[in-house]
C-alpha cells in the first residue's frame, strides 16, 4: 500500500466535499472543508514528503464559470510538483496533452470514456492515441445499486451500465497504467470505507488501483490495508490534518509503512 495524496478543487479552491452532494446546478458541493491555501501549498508538501503519484481533481465542468480558476489551481501544483501528481477532471484526448506539457505525470479519465452509460471504445483509442496508454489512470468511481457497484461519471452524477467487478478490471487494464476508484457514497463522509469494494480490489491482480472514501479513522486504513491485501493504494482527504480532519499526515504515512 502507498499513500496517494490529494488536491480536489472546486469553485476556485482547495476544497475537501462530500461527494455524493455534487451538483453541475449552481456549482454546488456540501463543502467539508475550504483551504486558504493554493493549489502548490499542497504539492509542496507532498513533494517534500516524497509522495509520487497523488491527483488534482477538477471538480466542476468545462461549461463552468469557475473551470478557468479551477484550472489556474491545478497548474500552480503542478507546476510546484512536475510529474509527481496526476490530474483529472474534464479530460479528453484534445486537451489531454496541454495538462501533461504543464507538468502532469497522468491524466484521469472518466466521462470521456464512459459515454451514455457505456464504455465509448473510440474515445478510449483516441485518448490512447493522444498521450499513450502509460499517462492514463481510468477513474472507475462507483456507487452501489442492485447490489453491484455500477461506474459514475459526470463528476459522479450519472449512472453507467458498467458494473465494476473483476471482469470490467481485466477488459480495461490493457488500455491504461492505473485505476483509481471512489467510493462515492461514502465520499467525504469519514465514517467507513466500502468493506466490499475494498474486497473486491484486493482479490484482483493487475495494474495499481488507488482507493478513495470514507476513511475517518487508523482503524479504517488498517482495514482497508488488510481487505486490500495491502496492495491496494489509498487517498484520504476530508479525515487527514491539511483539510481539518483528525488524522495526522505524519502518522498516516507511518501507519502506511508499517
Amino acid at each position: 500500500m502507498r499513500f496517494r495524496p490529494c488536491i480536489d478543487i472546486h469553485n476556485g479552491k482547495v476544497k475537501q466535499i462530500v461527494g455524493g452532494s455534487l451538483l453541475d446546478r449552481g456549482d454546488y458541493a456540501e463543502d467539508n472543508f475550504v483551504s486558504e491555501k493554493s493549489g502548490d501549498y499542497y504539492a509542496g508538501l507532498y513533494r517534500d514528503a516524497g509522495l509520487k503519484g497523488g491527483h488534482v481533481i477538477l471538480l466542476n465542468p468545462p461549461s463552468s464559470k469557475y473551470y478557468p480558476m479551477d484550472v489556474h489551481q491545478a497548474c500552480l501544483a503542478l507546476d510546484a510538483y512536475p510529474e509527481g501528481l496526476q490530474i483529472g477532471g474534464g479530460m479528453n484526448a484534445e486537451n489531454a496533452g496541454f495538462f501533461l506539457e504543464q507538468g502532469a505525470s497522468h491524466v484521469i479519465v472518466t466521462s470521456f470514456v464512459f459515454k451514455e452509460g457505456r464504455i465509448n471504445r473510440e474515445n478510449l483509442s483516441a485518448m490512447e492515441r493522444a498521450v499513450g496508454k502509460e499517462h492514463i489512470v481510468l477513474d472507475l468511481s462507483c456507487r452501489k445499486r442492485d447490489g453491484a457497484y455500477y461506474i459514475v461519471t459526470d463528476r459522479w452524477q450519472k449512472f453507467t451500465d458498467v458494473v465494476l467487478n473483476e471482469e470490467t478490471l481485466d477488459r480495461l487494464a490493457g488500455h491504461c497504467s492505473e485505476f483509481l476508484i471512489h467510493a462515492v457514497d461514502v465520499e467525504g463522509k469519514a465514517a467507513g470505507i466500502e468493506e466490499e469494494l475494498a474486497a473486491l480490489l484486493g482479490s484482483w491482480d493487475g495494474i495499481p488501483v488507488t482507493y478513495a472514501g470514507g476513511i475517518g479513522s487508523f482503524e479504517d486504513l488498517r482495514k482497508l490495508k488488510a481487505l486490500g491485501r495491502d496492495k491496494v493504494d489509498v487517498t484520504i482527504g476530508s479525515a487527514l490534518d491539511l483539510f481539518g480532519g483528525k488524522m495526522e499526515f505524519a502518522k498516516v504515512l507511518e501507519v502506511i509503512r508499517e
